[in-house]
């Protein structure tokens, strides 16, 4: 089995911030095995600096584990994650993820983003205008654990992006929400990708894949069965797995 890897210019020393940005990110025979089931097998893929890549696939696909990896929660068997040369202790420090059940702190929804931004020694200042930007000005004294599932998870959006983050990764951040909810976190994720900030978002949801993304990735049997822009991509899905999941069909 390879030694997984991750690449990072020897030169940098420890706390240096890099010139270049995380992206493009080059990932090569990727692979991880859980509960001795092979999850990802051998994948490969790149992504460039800019936009919003959806990952689609069935379930078991590997969408939620890739993010993991990618984002130094799983460690790989084998493979290779480059981030443009960044040194690996910096790379999840300028990323930032949100899970499909977000985790509050037993506090108010001010003292939640407070924390993230005293942790990153950020002016606290700025937790007023996170707030308003996802609809919660005025519920900053409101205990977070009182807040709506969309409340809830505008809340995790919020205490993300306080991190400024170059790499936003979303795991099914809609899931069983109500349209509105759905609505309103969709603004928000496209206001960030205006703003700069590189959106990858797993969903099993077709109509969200049309609305967000800038390009699909369709991951099947572990691997990316196929990358392409977003309208290419449903115009047309090339391989037969995509295509049956597009139209609702079972993928095995």
């Amino acid at each position: 089995m390879r030694e997984a890897i991750i690449h990072g210019p020897e030169a940098l020393t420890a706390g240096a911030v890099p010139a270049s940005n995380l992206l493009p990110l080059r990932v090569r025979g990727l692979c991880l095995t859980l509960g001795g089931r092979r999850i990802l097998n051998s994948l490969d893929l790149d992504l460039g600096p800019a936009g919003c890549t959806v990952l689609l696939g069935p379930n078991g696909a590997g969408k939620t584990q890739l993010l993991k990896v990618l984002h130094g929660l799983l460690e790989p068997d084998a493979g290779e994650v480059d981030w443009n040369g960044a040194v690996p202790g910096q790379v999840t420090s300028r990323q930032a993820l949100v899970f499909q059940k977000p985790v509050l702190l037993r506090r108010s929804v001010a003292a939640n983003v407070d924390f993230v931004l005293k942790s990153r020694n950020l002016p606290r200042a700025r937790r007023h205008a996170l707030l308003d930007h996802v609809g919660l000005g005025d519920k900053a004294r409101q205990p977070a654990r009182l807040l709506s599932g969309g409340e809830a998870q505008r809340l995790a959006l919020a205490r993300a992006l306080a991190t400024e983050p170059e790499v936003l990764f979303l795991d099914e951040p809609t899931a069983s929400l109500d349209p509105a909810s759905v609505n309103r976190i969709e603004e928000i994720v496209l206001k960030a990708v205006r703003n700069g900030t590189r959106v990858i978002l797993v969903t099993h949801d077709i109509g969200q894949a049309r609305r967000l993304a800038d390009e699909i990735v369709f991951l099947h049997g572990g691997r990316v069965a196929e990358q392409a822009a977003a309208d290419r991509f449903f115009a047309g899905p090339r391989t037969p797995a995509a295509r049956a999941h597009v139209s609702g069909g079972l993928v095995l």
